[in-house]
């Protein structure tokens, strides 16, 4: 299968020292998911930020808008943003939190949930895509490498 076009570098820039940097090779190929990722998306009215919000408020965790933030690794602003144009789509809403009623919760309407799982189809086949040279094997082991280094305390 063909590479993704924004993956193809000059031979010469491919030689330097750069390509034996871990930080370049992740900003790299996160550059390049991204940009895949956001173009699958677009189809659905989202990107990769608002997707992740909306992924992140269809399953049962109920998070505030500061849990996002911190596991998103945003800034709180950003989030905020996000979820108030996730909110004027009907896609979200935020509710009271019951452990601390000073504080809302972020929660995805049924609109967002379906609109999430479809979204997520068109996510998972960008990924496919940009990481089909890849085995099986290959992409399972890469997940796990890069779960460690997301998540050092899990």
């Amino acid at each position: 299968m063909p590479k993704p076009a924004d993956a193809v570098a000059p031979a010469g820039l491919r030689a330097s020292a750069l390509t034996d940097d871990l930080s370049f090779l992740l900003a790299r190929a996160n550059a390049i998911a991204l940009g895949a990722g956001n173009a699958a998306l677009s189809a659905h009215g989202l990107k990769a930020r608002s997707y992740s919000v909306l992924v992140l408020t269809s399953g049962d965790a109920r998070p505030s808008q500061r849990e996002l933030a911190e596991f998103l690794r945003l800034d709180p602003s950003q989030v905020v943003s996000l979820v108030d144009e996730l909110q004027s789509r009907d896609l979200v809403e935020r509710l009271p939190d019951p452990s601390d009623r000073r504080a809302n919760v972020v929660v995805a309407t049924e609109a967002g949930r379906a609109l999430a799982a479809a979204a997520r189809d068109s996510a998972r086949n960008a990924e496919e895509r940009v990481h089909a040279q890849l085995t099986a094997s290959d992409r399972a082991t890469l997940a796990a490498l890069l779960r460690a280094l997301a998540f050092p305390d899990d």
